[in-house]
């Protein structure tokens, strides 16, 4: 019986490197993104504190790894959500279901933004980016049509984004030991669409 045959050494070194971002992600959820040690990441990940730094040169370009890595994956996500959907209502549905998966991760990211990394906070940029792009689109449809208000495009979104980062950054407070998006998600968004309505009953 012939033996299976050794994992290369390059192989083991991608693995181990996406378990330590794998792990990082976690420990960042749940610590938060400038509290985490990378001694903490190591810990958890089962390797040699010194073994973090082979793969990244200092902690804050492991930090700026995991927040690209994650803003990759939200981005995809929200974009292959919003596209199912054509009106206001289906994006910011598509938006909250998108952030729901990673809401720990993201919360983290949106409080602690101003002690980030600059390419940490281009991230969160890109990611507010790919929602703006679909809700601008359909609340241009739905205006031309009296459906919704006409408003600015720039209060618009910092409208709907100011709501939902209030809540995410409050965590502790509306939802302790539980998730924002799945208490009030449903709530915001009814709110926010009655601010939108141009029937007299919904003003």
């Amino acid at each position: 019986m012939l033996a299976a045959p050794a994992v290369s050494r390059k192989t083991q070194k991608q693995q181990t490197r996406q378990r330590l971002l794998r792990v990082a992600f976690r420990q960042f959820s749940e610590k938060g993104l400038t509290a985490t040690r990378t001694l903490d990441i190591a810990r958890k990940a089962g390797v040699a504190h010194g073994t973090i730094f082979v793969h990244f040169p200092s902690r804050e370009e492991l930090l700026v790894k995991v927040i690209e890595k994650f803003g990759e994956k939200v981005t995809r996500k929200m974009h292959e959500l919003a596209y199912r959907g054509k009106g206001v209502r289906d994006v910011l549905e598509a938006h909250l279901e998108g952030l729901a998966q990673y809401e720990a991760f993201y919360g983290r990211l949106v409080a602690e933004r101003h002690l980030l990394p600059r390419q940490a906070r281009d991230t969160l940029l890109g990611i507010q980016s790919a929602i703006s792009f679909h809700l601008f689109e359909a609340a241009q449809k739905e205006m031309a049509a009296g459906k919704i208000k006409q408003v600015p495009m720039h209060l618009l979104f910092n409208t709907w984004i100011g709501l939902v980062h209030q809540y995410l950054q409050n965590r502790d407070l509306f939802a302790p030991g539980g998730s924002v998006i799945a208490r009030y998600g449903s709530e915001l968004l009814d709110h926010f669409m009655k601010l939108l309505s141009t029937e007299k009953g919904e003003r």
